[in-house]
């Protein structure tokens, strides 16, 4: 027996020589060794994004289901796709009941703005949402009202501009004369100055649309949406007051708004889009507040326009407003997304209009028209031709109408202010906004916690992979990989107790994931280790994780930790992550968003190859793969471990928080609503899952925060009142003991004892 004995240890030895020494891991081709994989793995992803966005048009179809038998027939065929617009764009409260329309004036200025032999202009608001109102103009006809029509302007005009008022533009004017009653909303503009907050001493360049934007989207609401809202309130005045025939008109941001208020509602008879329809495969380039979370799942603009049908849309190609970006930085103001609007091709116009005739098979084809100048030149903006034969839609003869450039009144108000009109309305909508952060926990108890049976952890078990589902379907799921993993290998380093690996595996065609794995020497024959799964945070990469030098310039976040843990005889694995490279990554956000996906989407699927193969190692326990990540590796730890139940344990260090308020508030300087991350939002989050909804999803598995006093992430409070939930929900499943906290005076950093201790308790047995 003790020859026996001999010969083991020899070729035990021998076999952890071979595999000390070798220059690939075995059965792995080996790797290359010229590539910048952070930027491969990024311009991948962005190549896959790419190609959906084209198949994305096609792929639509499956989502329609259009009985073109009857118009009833049509309407009930479509109600399912006008819903799921509503939901998108965030148009999905309850409007306030109203009898009729505000009178705004002042002790200087009385409501009456202006008038003219033909009608009369009224400043007026009316009710919205709770404590929310439009403000505009109300142009009254002196004579017989023959239809009543909501004007919307861009985003950057005021409804003067639209009146004559100051301006030799009259479009509101020349319906005014023809009979039409016409309501002109305000929309939140693209200036900065009240982006930000002086109770907090800090302002954005955001444009007050993105100002809007950032706060609802988590909390599924949209600037769109509330505009939307606007228009339609007025359409329910309109429909009270008599039974005349309802128009909405706009340009630009304007035609946006009037387009999406048509498609959700039948009552408006005629739309005019001006300077907005076209294609919309580059929404991804537009300005983020036009994102809008899997919109070209289901709708282009054809597809749009089809919920129209059979009522009578416009288009008329004009020059857009040229949007060249945010305001500049200035004044220490800065954050703002990137995003331009740019010249329409005609041809994309018309493409998509006869994109829009075929998806009706040639139905109604009458009631759609496109209004350009001379062989495709442009027109416009709200110009003669687009309005007859907008109001011949509305049952007016179609003839030739009065000049749409000649001034109305003069203005017969001296204290008026456009830009206090604007704050108002900026501040009506963050109120609400604000209040809907304050109420989305109790929208989450209504809709997790209610759900949650709190009996016992093998009951929490069978119960959380629903709710898993339904995570996964907030940030966006993509479909599984059906790819080989082919893995690529090659060592890049050693220390005295460990074999550090360059790994690559293929995820999707251009998608991959890539890591360094840190191999024990002391590894037995037939061992199966525990493995931590190290995640750097924004910017990093695997070396930061792994790097002792303190000259390196990660190590002040991360000490080395992957190191520290392999040291200790864990088998570790440090993926990338492709969150690195400033806006460059944050696009791909915006190009994934209109896909219904996000970066998370790529992430997860990452990591669900990462764990295929790790598992498939016969060094491997694949019982005992722990997460621990920093930052935006904390981020990681707290939306992959809850989608992939194979990670037994998640540590979530330098991120966890009350999520939805570092997301939304504007009363905190630690909010994001102050900071370059517009990649941070996930759409309606905010009324599914916080932090402790999702560590509830990692229950039963451990799980643990570290959390540094001096961490600028967010305040202790914050962190604690997120946690309480978490310990509370542990103990009431009878397992309190697999879940910690450690706080400890120190940064935003890897601190390397309670967590030690904890990936110790529950992965060495």
């Amino acid at each position: 027996m003790t020859f026996i004995r001999h010969i083991f240890v020899v070729l035990a030895t021998y076999c952890c020589v071979q595999f000390a020494s070798a220059q690939s891991l075995p059965n792995t081709p080996p790797l290359d060794t010229d590539a910048d994989r952070s930027a491969t793995m990024v311009s991948g992803i962005d190549r896959y994004l790419t190609r959906s966005t084209e198949e994305s048009i096609a792929a639509r179809a499956a989502l329609w289901h259009r009985d073109l038998s009857s118009p009833q027939s049509y309407a009930k065929s479509i109600a399912p796709n006008r819903e799921s617009l509503r939901k998108i764009i965030g148009a999905v409260d309850t409007r306030v009941p109203f009898s009729n329309l505000e009178y705004v004036s002042d002790a200087a200025d009385s409501a009456k703005v202006a008038e003219t032999d033909s009608y009369e202009i009224y400043a007026i608001r009316w009710p919205v949402l709770q404590g929310v109102h439009a403000e505009g103009l109300w142009i009254k006809p002196r004579h017989a009202v023959i239809s009543k029509i909501v004007l919307v302007p861009d985003a950057d005009q005021t409804p003067e501009m639209l009146c004559g008022l100051g301006t030799n533009s009259n479009p509101a004017g020349t319906l005014a004369e023809l009979g039409c009653e016409v309501l002109i909303p305000t929309l939140i503009n693209r200036e900065d100055t009240f982006s930000g907050s002086a109770k907090v001493g800090r302002f954005t360049n955001q444009p007050h649309r993105e100002w809007i934007y950032r706060q609802s989207f988590e909390l599924g609401h949209h600037i769109i949406g509330y505009e939307v809202e606007k228009v339609l309130a007025a359409v329910d005045w309109f429909t009270k007051s008599s039974d005349k025939p309802i128009g909405v008109a706009g340009y630009g941001e304007g035609g946006l708004i009037a387009f999406y208020s048509a498609a959700l509602d039948s009552r408006i008879r005629a739309t005019l889009v001006s300077g907005y329809f076209e294609s919309r495969q580059k929404l991804w380039q537009e300005p983020i507040y036009r994102n809008v979370f899997g919109l070209l799942k289901e709708f282009g603009d054809a597809e749009t326009a089809t919920l129209i049908a059979p009522r009578a849309l416009v288009v008329e190609y004009s020059v857009p407003p040229n949007i060249d970006g945010p305001p500049p930085q200035h004044d220490n103001r800065h954050g703002a997304a990137p995003g331009k609007i740019t010249s329409i091709e005609y041809e994309s116009v018309e493409n998509e209009l006869d994109r829009t005739r075929t998806l009706l098979n040639g139905k109604f084809a009458d009631n759609f028209a496109l209004i350009s100048g001379n062989e495709g030149m442009t027109t416009g903006p709200l110009g003669e031709k687009a309005l007859a034969k907008f109001l011949h839609a509305l049952g007016r003869r179609e003839e030739e109408l009065p000049p749409i450039n000649k001034p109305a009144a003069t203005d017969l108000r001296t204290n008026f202010s456009a830009a206090k009109r604007q704050q108002s309305q900026i501040e009506e909508l963050t109120a609400y906004t604000q209040t809907l952060m304050r109420d989305s926990a109790n929208v989450r108890n209504a809709t997790f916690w209610s759900n949650a049976t709190i009996t016992n952890a093998a009951a929490w078990a069978k119960q959380a992979p629903e709710l898993r589902e339904q995570l996964w379907n907030v940030l966006g799921r993509l479909p599984s990989s059906t790819m080989p993993l082919n893995p690529r290998t090659r060592q890049i380093g050693e220390s005295p107790k460990w074999i550090e690996y360059e790994v690559v595996l293929d995820v999707y065609p251009d998608v991959f994931a890539w890591g360094y794995l840190l191999v024990p020497r002391d590894i037995k024959p037939a061992e199966r280790r525990p493995v931590v799964v190290c995640q750097h945070g924004l910017e990093g990469l695997p070396e930061s994780t792994v790097s002792r030098d303190p000259s390196h310039p990660d190590y002040h976040f991360y000490k080395g930790f992957s190191a520290q843990l392999a040291d200790r005889g864990y088998v570790v694995f440090a993926p990338h992550n492709p969150y690195r490279g400033f806006d460059t990554f944050r696009q791909l956000q915006r190009k994934a968003n209109p896909l219904g996906v996000s970066l998370f989407s790529f992430i997860i699927a990452q990591h669900g190859r990462i764990l295929d193969w790790l598992s498939e190692q016969t060094f491997v326990d694949p019982k005992r793969i722990g997460f621990y990540g920093l930052s935006y590796g904390g981020k990681t730890a707290m939306r992959v471990p809850p989608i992939l139940d194979r990670y037994c344990l998640s540590i979530c260090s330098g991120d966890f928080n009350e999520w939805i308020r570092k997301i939304c508030t504007v009363d905190s300087p630690y909010s994001y609503m102050f900071t370059q991350e517009y990649e941070m939002l996930e759409w309606n989050l905010g009324n599914t899952f916080s932090y402790a909804e999702m560590a509830a999803l990692i229950a039963p598995r451990p799980f643990m925060v570290e959390r540094g006093h001096g961490d600028g992430v967010a305040p202790d409070e914050w962190v604690a009142e997120e946690y309480a939930k978490v310990r509370r929900f542990y103990d009431k499943l009878g397992i309190g003991n697999d879940t910690e906290i450690e706080f400890f005076n120190g940064p935003h950093t890897i601190h390397g004892v309670g967590t030690f201790e904890f990936l110790d308790k529950h992965l060495r047995h």
